[in-house]
């Protein structure tokens, strides 16, 4: 059980709100400050030790999809990455995304192929080249699947930690949840979120909303877009 005090040391991150509504309820949601998590340490580990000490019953706990990937070894390192002549090519005439490089950077366009099979990826960017011309955006993404949609890293954003490495999507999101849940008796979620859109990777099977709702209470993504270092959101509803 937390105290008054612990929950006053949680404050939003710069220029994020604490308090949200979402189908007429409010809700608190109290970022987490951690340590620089890197490959293989146990995310059991990190929610005892800053989940928590913070957690009271009825709260939700939002983990993004980075650190619980991270704990997994979910990881492809460049020097593991060996680029292909169709990698290079399919590179150059992808999308540019805001929020940090996505397939426009090669070594992530390599990792899809070596992920999907070259095939598949080369009939995905024929898919996306028709789509833009009849105004349908995102058909690359929708084709492959989640695996592609959340491939991170490669680039420097933020962090240089990220610089040499490429993070992979969680593996069974949903199991790890339930584990949590089973565990410590938290309902939780894995979120790929940033600041242009929210996804729901995986919840434990108690959880008391729909995916559409966990989605709104994240959609300002509180746990920011830099280097704040808050993995964890403690979602709580304002009684």
């Amino acid at each position: 059980m937390t105290t008054a005090g612990a929950m006053a040391e949680l404050q939003p991150n710069p220029g994020r709100q604490l308090t949200r509504e979402v189908g007429g309820q409010s809700f608190n949601r109290y970022p987490i400050r951690t340590h620089f998590v890197e490959v293989g340490e146990s995310y059991f580990d990190l929610v005892e030790k800053y989940v928590l000490p913070h957690y009271r019953e009825g709260d939700i706990l939002s983990m993004g999809e980075k650190v619980i990937a991270l704990c997994q070894g979910q990881v492809r390192y460049k020097d593991q990455v060996r680029v292909s002549l169709l990698a290079r090519i399919l590179s150059r005439f992808a999308m540019k995304n805001p929020a940090g490089p996505a397939m426009d950077n090669v070594y992530k366009m390599q990792t899809a192929i070596d992920l999907c099979g070259w095939w598949r990826v080369l009939f995905a960017a024929v898919l996306s080249a028709v789509g833009k011309l009849l105004g349908k955006r995102g058909l690359f993404y929708s084709f492959l699947g989640k695996n592609v949609r959340n491939i991170d890293g490669f680039c420097v954003v933020g962090w240089e930690y990220y610089a040499d490495k490429g993070i992979l999507a969680p593996a069974e999101p949903d199991r790890v949840c339930q584990q949590i849940k089973d565990r410590y008796g938290i309902d939780c979620m894995i979120v790929d979120a940033n600041d242009l859109n929210i996804e729901i990777l995986g919840k434990n099977r108690e959880m008391p909303y729909d995916d559409t709702f966990l989605a709104g209470l994240i959609r300002d993504n509180p746990a920011g877009q830099s280097r704040e270092q808050t993995p964890f959101i403690l979602i709580r509803k304002i009684s």
